[in-house]
C-alpha cells in the first residue's frame, strides 16, 4: 500500500468569515476528528488537494496528514464542493488506528472488458451496476481499488458481489446479510442485448378510423 503524504497547517481562526478568507487565499478549511484526540481545525493548499482529488486513492486510501512532521493516519470522510466552480470548500478527515477495523468504500476497477466474449459482440451492453463496494478491514489491508476481471464475460452473464475475489484481509459486509437475504448479493456487472426501439406500425383499423374521421 503506497503512502500518500499531505501537508497541512493548524487553523487558529474559525467561523464563516475565517473560512472565506482562507478560500480567497487558495486554502481549504478542514477538520480532523476521531480516536482519543480532540478534533483539530486545519488548512490545506487548494491546488495540491485539487490535483490529489483527481485520483481514486484520495477517496479510499489511508492518507498521512503531516503537521510539521507529525503524521496522523486518516480517511477522507466528507468533501464539500462549490456548486459550479472548481473549488473544494471543506474537508472532513477521520483518524484511524492500526489495530482497529475500519468500514469504508473502495472503487472497483474493471479490466479486460473490450476483449471479453461479450465485449467483442455487436449490440451487447455491458452494464456496471456498482462502481464501488463497501469493505471492512484493518488499515494496513485497505486497497486503493478492487479489480474485476471481465476476461471471460459472456452474453447473459451476471457477476454478483459474491463472485468478486476479495483481497487478503478484506470482507464485504453485504455478503453477511446475503446469507439470509439474497438481495444483498448485488449484481456488479450485467452483459445483455442492447434494447432497440422500433417505431410501432400503424394498424389498419386505426388508419381506417382516421380516414372516416377526415370524411366527417
Amino acid at each position: 500500500m503506497a503512502n500518500h503524504v499531505i501537508k497541512v497547517e493548524r487553523r487558529e481562526d474559525e467561523g464563516k468569515g475565517a473560512s472565506r478568507r482562507l478560500r480567497r487565499a487558495k486554502r481549504i478549511p478542514a477538520i480532523v476528528y476521531g480516536g482519543e484526540l480532540k478534533p483539530v481545525s486545519i488548512q490545506l493548499n487548494h491546488e495540491e488537494i485539487w490535483l490529489a482529488s483527481q485520483n481514486d486513492w484520495f477517496y479510499s486510501s489511508i492518507l498521512d496528514l503531516s503537521l510539521n512532521g507529525d503524521i496522523q493516519k486518516v480517511l477522507l470522510r466528507d468533501m464539500q464542493r462549490h456548486p459550479y466552480k472548481q473549488i473544494i470548500m471543506h474537508l472532513d478527515f477521520q483518524r484511524v488506528s492500526d489495530n482497529e477495523e475500519l468500514r469504508t468504500s473502495v472503487p472497483l476497477r474493471f479490466v479486460n472488458e473490450e476483449t471479453s466474449p461479450a465485449g467483442k459482440l455487436a449490440g451487447v451492453l455491458i452494464m456496471h451496476e456498482l462502481n464501488e463496494v463497501e469493505v471492512v478491514c484493518l488499515p494496513k489491508d485497505l486497497p486503493e481499488f478492487i479489480e474485476v476481471d471481465l476476461a471471460n464475460l459472456q452474453l447473459g452473464d451476471v457477476i454478483h458481489l459474491s463472485d468478486l475475489k476479495a483481497p487478503k484481509g478484506i470482507e464485504f459486509p453485504a455478503l453477511h446479510l446475503a446469507q439470509t437475504d439474497k438481495e444483498h448479493d448485488a449484481a456488479v456487472v450485467i452483459a445483455k442485448h442492447a434494447r432497440v426501439e422500433e417505431a410501432p406500425a400503424a394498424e389498419e383499423g386505426e388508419s381506417a378510423g382516421e380516414a372516416k374521421g377526415e370524411d366527417k
